[in-house]
């Protein structure tokens, strides 16, 4: 267990350190609470009023004293006691220790050791890389100088080459303006106007979204002009895409990789310093304490670019981005954007195809499943024709025995004769037996057969009943 405590951690322990009487449990958080129960530094129980209160214990009042755990500071004696001991079995050189980094499968760990034992393993390791001992093709790492496990490895370099990802390919940017430059760009120089502060060709259609200090629009144009010429070089498509955002036209300058587009837009980052009221805003204050404050804070352009997309993500910063740093600038990473929109764009139609594999295994089950229903609508309706042949056929054997019995008593009359025909016209025998037509086939019909959504897929009976062709395929031809 760690036993250090975070900055909420430690502020309830010296809070309940300071309770004239016992803290009451109820105040505190319940998780940084159960963090000190579980550190035994606090112990709960019940107070004279019965409420739930907290008090501190004797690790507590250690940790408070000291800064440490009591079981940590006992730790570093047993680890200072056994060190000589530990020291004794760590290699004596470098052979020695490649020959056991070697038994180990290229790995050694030594959980926490003590100074002199931690000095042993890195002299053995420094021993190894300064007098050969290190096999050719190998690398031997060293983890763990000053604190915590120490972890050497023994690596090899042919297998690292092999793991590491290929080289981000860089995109050339031009020195100055190109002579013929791209078609988009051309425009963008066109539209920029003659503000001397700052140039924002956002929401203009067929133009470059940019929104910059106006000293810095040279450089934005060129690594404009730079990123659209290698996505286009690559096969991509760069066009403006126009849409209505809440009753209002929208413009923006997209990437598409086969199916799916990604916007940018090239900006100025800023900086937050801290805000100034002016005087208006002090003079407002006075008047009205409880209007707004001025903001603590204002964002200056600070001359760095950004190139990104223009929606933000649920944290508040751009989806995907790439700007100038402490170590690069913006055009040494313009490969790194593309690279990370070709792999936005590879795991989006892995995603669409997945999605498709499940809407057709879904469709196929749907129309399984509903053939399923037909066929038990069918049989549901055949053996109802059948069952009512039978009782027509008992029926009509009923009536000609009773006409028969009236005759051998003598009481045949004309009602008997009209009852041997009335026989004759409901006995299903007296014509072929021939399969009934099957009932329709809509919807409406297969509603107490099918379980589910009706109306989710294209309905393949016709008015027949028939199962049509063009949604073979979807179930390929299985019932």
């Amino acid at each position: 267990m760690k036993y250090a405590l975070n900055d909420k951690q430690s502020a309830l322990l010296k809070q309940v350190a300071a309770a004239p009487k016992a803290y009451e449990a109820a105040t505190a958080h319940s998780g940084v609470l159960w963090a000190l129960q579980q550190r035994e530094l606090v112990q709960r129980g019940r107070g004279p009023t019965g409420r739930e209160v907290v008090v501190l214990t004797a690790s507590g009042r250690f940790y408070l004293k000291h800064g440490k755990h009591p079981k940590e500071v006992e730790a570093d004696k047993q680890r200072l006691k056994d060190d000589p001991a530990q020291a004794a079995l760590a290699p004596t050189d470098g052979a020695e220790l490649v020959a056991r980094l070697r038994a180990g499968q290229g790995t050694v760990t030594v959980p926490n050791p003590g100074p002199k034992t931690r000095s042993c393993w890195r002299a053995a390791y420094y021993h190894a890389l300064h007098h050969g001992h290190v096999p050719d093709g190998c690398k031997l790492r060293f983890n763990g100088r000053d604190k915590g496990d120490v972890v050497l490895k023994l690596l090899d370099e042919a297998a690292l080459k092999a793991a590491e990802p290929p080289p981000v390919p860089a995109v050339e940017v031009p020195d100055d303006f190109p002579s013929k430059p791209h078609a988009l760009v051309a425009r963008t120089r066109k539209a920029l106007g003659r503000s001397r502060s700052t140039v924002d060709t956002r929401d203009r259609p067929d133009v470059v979204p940019i929104s910059v200090s106006r000293h810095l629009v040279e450089r934005a144009i060129r690594i404009a002009h730079a990123l659209i010429t290698e996505a286009e070089r690559r096969g991509y498509e760069v066009t403006t895409d126009s849409s209505l955002h809440r009753g209002e036209a929208t413009h923006r300058l997209v990437i598409r990789i086969g199916a799916h587009a990604y916007p940018w837009e090239i900006t100025e980052r800023t900086a937050k310093v801290p805000h100034e009221p002016t005087p208006q805003e002090l003079r407002n204050i006075e008047k009205n304490p409880w209007a707004r404050k001025p903001p603590k804070y204002d964002h200056h352009p600070d001359g760095r670019l950004m190139i990104a997309s223009p929606h933000q993500s649920p944290y508040g910063n751009p989806s995907y981005s790439q700007s100038d740093g402490t170590r690069w600038k913006l055009e040494d990473r313009l490969g790194h954007f593309l690279h990370d929109l070709e792999e936005r764009a590879a795991r989006a139609e892995e995603q669409r195809i997945a999605r498709e594999r499940e809407e057709q295994a879904r469709q196929r089950n749907w129309y399984k499943t509903l053939r399923q229903a037909r066929s038990a609508q069918i049989n549901e309706h055949r053996s109802a024709v059948l069952a009512n042949q039978v009782k027509q056929w008992r029926l009509a054997e009923d009536i000609r025995a009773f006409c028969t019995a009236a005759r051998q008593s003598g009481a045949a009359t004309d009602w008997t004769d009209w009852a041997e025909t009335y026989a004759a016209s409901v006995d299903p025998l007296a014509t072929p037996l021939n399969m009934p037509p099957d009932p329709p086939a809509g919807q409406y019909d297969l509603r107490e057969h099918f379980h589910g959504d009706l109306y989710a897929h294209p309905w393949p009976f016709d008015r027949n009943g028939r199962w049509t062709p063009a949604n073979e395929d979807t179930d390929n031809g299985r019932a």
